[in-house]
């Protein structure tokens, strides 16, 4: 049942890339922003963007995403992910 919720919100996701999507208090401009800096192979410092959509995030809902296969699927590096918050200088929630 699990792997079948995370396809359906996959699913959804993807669909609504054509609209406005907000996950986690973070909106399209903010992965958008993120985005080089969670990619691998050459992922980059953080930009000042970056850190400003992460500092208005829901940290602890972004955190529940660590282990899925949503990050992945949508190229970003769940470990490159859960490092944002300590690069921008903001405390990561605790079993982060």
């Amino acid at each position: 049942m699990g792997k079948k919720l995370v396809m359906l919100i996959l699913v959804v996701l993807l669909v609504e890339r054509s609209s406005a999507v907000t996950l986690c208090k973070m909106d399209d401009n903010g992965f958008a922003a993120c985005k080089p800096a969670v990619t691998q192979p050459n992922p980059v410092e953080p930009t000042p963007e970056c850190c400003k959509a992460i500092s208005g995030a829901d940290l602890p809902c972004l955190c529940s995403y660590k282990n899925s296969m949503v990050l992945p699927a949508l190229g970003i590096d769940p470990n490159l992910a859960m490092g944002l918050p300590a690069k921008c200088n903001i405390t990561p929630p605790a079993n982060c």
